[in-house]
Order: structure tokens, then sequence, then C-alpha cells
């Protein structure tokens, strides 16, 4: 169904509105006629959309992808978590283990001790048309999971980084050499390791002498890209492999006045290859989960919260293929 469905409700509530000056309870968002409209997309956010928490305090969602305990999730949102438990229908699983990431799409796959589940179904492919109606996660309780409706609102497309893909480091130039300023902890850099006052000598083998070396390299690098990092501390050289992040999710970026109107948006929310655009009202601890058409088939996967206007969706197209690509990877472990 299209955007005509929101026309024809609009045209029902106009008839009622003269009399009484407000909707019939029957035709209100959260009456009968709008529960009949997502019925089956509730049915499947039971069956196959996962609840993720943080010890007992829920972090986000995932979608199971096998029948034997595989689901996929927003990997920022997770990785630091130290105990992650999962909500399937009722049920809950304790001790998750998040066995492999993808940083390019921002996805890792958990692995629970499950079998007999109901993995997703997809739908035949991702709705292109603008003002297509769509169901994602709203809030959710122990038994139930909440569906939340929006429409396609733009039209697929890349999502470059915010400022470019960084090493994630601030740069210390001295004479014939690069040492490391600042480095976030949210950084790659960070998380592979390296710490202020480290000696940069070598990107992927070429070696660095000045901050234009450096600045060179970086050009056309991508989000989730992977680079071996030589440096130096207290004489002792290390090589290390370093995921680049964008350089927004990194060192943060000027808060606009949308930004600050927009609640709690995604950790990363850009340098995603491609995107389904959708208007579904949620905040960061609402993404991971799936994108559904009104069969209650799957079209996507949330994966970022961008503003209070945008939540942004890999599509199924590129889902399939990163599922199954994680699933492979981590049963050959």
């Amino acid at each position: 169904m299209k955007l005509s469905l929101s026309l024809i409700l609009l045209f029902i509530a106009s008839n009622l509105l003269p009399a009484s000056e407000s909707l019939d309870s029957e035709y209100r968002t959260n009456g009968p006629l709008m529960h009949g409209i997502v019925e089956r997309a509730q049915q499947s956010l039971q069956e196959f959309s996962a609840v993720i928490y943080d010890g007992r305090k829920e972090a986000g969602y995932g979608i199971v992808v096998s029948e034997d305990g595989c689901i996929i999730a927003k990997w920022s949102e997770l990785k630091a978590l130290k105990e992650i438990n999962v909500r399937i229908g009722e049920t809950l699983y304790e001790s998750a283990q998040l066995v492999v990431g993808d940083a390019q799409w921002d996805v890792c796959l958990l692995k629970l001790n499950a079998t007999g589940l109901k993995a997703v179904v997809y739908a035949e492919q991702s709705p292109w048309e603008l003002g297509t109606w769509v169901v994602a996660n709203g809030a959710s309780s122990r038994s139930e999971r909440r569906p939340m409706l929006g429409i396609i609102s733009a039209t697929p497309r890349e999502i470059p980084a915010e400022g470019g893909a960084v090493l994630g480091i601030e740069i210390i130039e001295e004479k014939n050499a690069i040492l490391a300023g600042n480095v976030p902890e949210t950084s790659g850099a960070y998380q592979a390791g390296i710490r202020k006052k480290d000696k940069i000598l070598a990107l992927n083998d070429t070696p660095l002498k000045k901050r234009e070396d450096l600045i060179e390299f970086m050009k056309e690098r991508k989000v989730g890209e992977k680079i071996d990092v030589t440096y130096q501390r207290e004489g002792q050289k290390v090589k290390v492999s370093v995921i680049l992040q964008g350089r927004a999710d990194t060192f943060g970026k000027e808060m606009t006045r949308n930004d600050q109107m927009s609640g709690d948006v995604s950790q990363r929310r850009s340098g995603f290859p491609r995107v389904l655009q959708h208007d579904t009202i949620g905040d960061n601890k609402r993404v991971g989960g799936p994108l559904l058409d009104l069969n209650g088939k799957c079209v996507g996967m949330n994966i970022a919260r961008a503003n209070r206007a945008e939540s942004f969706a890999i599509p199924l197209e590129e889902l399939r293929e990163i599922s199954q690509r994680l699933i492979d990877q981590a049963r050959a472990k």
C-alpha cells in the first residue's frame, strides 16, 4: 500500500470531525482500524524481531536470521556491552555472544544458545516508491512488540561519512615525524591500541614523515575500511589493524538546532553505502530491528536514527548478503 491509504483515512476523518471535533475511536491511530492494518507486521515483530538488553536495560533491537540462534544487530551500540541478553517473543536468552562484525555497515552478529527459532522472512524487493508504508519496532514489553508506522520518504542513496573517514588521532607534527595527539576512545585507532604520544611510522607499509603524507593516504578511504598502522612506543615497533570511522562519529560535530531537537540519535548515523530513508518515529534504542512492509515481510534493517525526521535502513538486497556472510564467518570460527 502507498500513501493513498493515508488519504483515505484523512477523508474518513474529515467526515467525522464536524460533528464532534474528534475522531471516533475506531479511526484513531491506536484504534482497531489501524491495529488491523499492522496486524501481520506485528506478528512478524513477535516472531523474528529480537529485543537486546544490556543486562536488564533495553539497548536496541535485532533480527533473527537463522533457526539456530544467529541475530544481526547494530554494532556500534552493542560492542561495548559486557552482558548481552536477548528476548524473542516472550522468551529471554541470556549470555549472547557477539561473534563477528561488519564495520562498513555497522552490523554485528550475535549467537544465542537456541534452536527452532523463526527466522526472518524477506520481501521480494525493497520498496522504492516514495510514500510506501513501512513498519518498525516501537516500544516493547516482556510479552509484546509494538509496531510503529511510517513511509519511505526519500529515494535510496549513499550516506557519506560526515567529514570523511579518519584514522582517529589528532596529529602532532615534529621534524620528520608524526605523533598521535588526542586519541578518542571511540576511534578505530584507540580500539586498536594506539595512544597519545605514539609515533606513527607507516600506513599499509607506506612510511609517514609529514602531515601531508597522512592526508594524501586518507584520500578516497571509506568508513569501515581496515588499514595497517605501524607505530613506535618506547622504542618498540608495533603493527596493528585499524578500522576507519567517520570524522563526526569520532570527534563529534557541532550541534545544529535540528540536532538539538532530534533527541537521542544513533552514535553512528553516516558512512553507509546505501540506505532506505523513512520517517518512522524513534530513537537510538529503536534501531537494529527489521523494517517491514504491511504484509509483515522484511524490506530492510533499521541501522540509524539520523534526526527527528529521518531514519535509515539497510535495503534488503544488501541485508541478505551481509547476513549470510556474517553467518558463514561465524560458523567458520
